[in-house]
């Protein structure tokens, strides 16, 4: 039975237990999310589901605890990890990486490195970094805090994460694109590659999302209504994981 709690969970708690969702089932691999909400999810999916995820403590330690987001990090020492060990997960596939992207197309590729022309971008970005290898080498996903046509768009810029259309030959074989979370909802892929609507988030329609998306979206049946976060689950993100709300920043309610 849904509590009068759970009843008033905030967009940003939903958004947190559905990027808890995206690791469910991962067992040991490094869980690297970027964001505030998926940090927060990948917290939660350990405390709960998923205890055998590893978590770095943003530095060179992987650590055992639950600790706020934007606070230091706390625990028990489980390893330690310099960058060169990173490279050694990440070409083993033992991670799954949670990005923010700047761009992202119907077949889930991603741009995080400029916008416009590629000789003449408008706006400088992070640059590739390791969305490549990332995308080829094991889990992605990523998280869209503000679902537009400015980022869901026809045609990336530049790619920097693989979509499904373009891994071929080797690049195929880790290729494993998981889910994309936004303020509006979750998307996954569908048998032919392209991006699909899995769930909207309470209070937002179908048509809502289409007309943020700059490109056809796949829509399979009747679109379920994304789960609303537990009592438990609300307890441990207001009370331990983020006191300070400081996911309500990313989404406001």
């Amino acid at each position: 039975m849904t509590s009068t709690v759970t009843k008033t969970a905030t967009r940003a708690e939903v958004c947190a237990v559905a990027c808890a969702d995206a690791f469910r089932g991962n067992g040991e691999v490094l869980a690297s999310a970027f964001g505030t909400i998926p940090a927060i999810g990948v917290r939660l999916a350990r405390h709960t589901f998923e205890p055998d995820l590893m978590i770095s403590d943003g530095e060179a330690q992987l650590l055992r605890g639950t600790w706020p987001v934007g606070a230091p990090a706390v625990g028990e020492v489980e390893a330690w990890v310099p960058f060169r060990t990173i490279f050694d997960l990440v070409w083993h596939g033992k991670r799954h990486v949670m990005m923010i992207p700047s761009q992202v197309d119907g077949f889930g590729n991603a741009n995080i490195s400029a916008i416009g022309d590629y000789h003449r971008p408008k706006v400088q970005l992070l640059g590739v970094r390791g969305a490549p290898g990332n995308s080829v080498s094991h889990p992605t996903s990523y998280w869209v805090p503000k679902h537009s046509v400015r980022v869901f768009v026809s045609k990336v810029d530049m790619v920097a994460g693989v979509g499904n259309d373009r891994a071929v030959g080797a690049a195929r074989r880790y290729h494993d694109l998981r889910r994309v979370v936004t303020n509006l909802a979750v998307l996954d892929y569908a048998d032919d590659g392209s991006l699909r609507l899995a769930s909207v988030h309470p209070g937002v329609t179908v048509d809502e999302v289409l007309a943020a998306t700059g490109f056809p979206l796949t829509v399979e049946g009747d679109v379920p209504t994304s789960r609303l976060p537990t009592d438990d689950e609300l307890q441990l993100i207001r009370e331990v994981l983020d006191p300070d709300s400081l996911r309500d920043r990313e989404v406001p309610s």
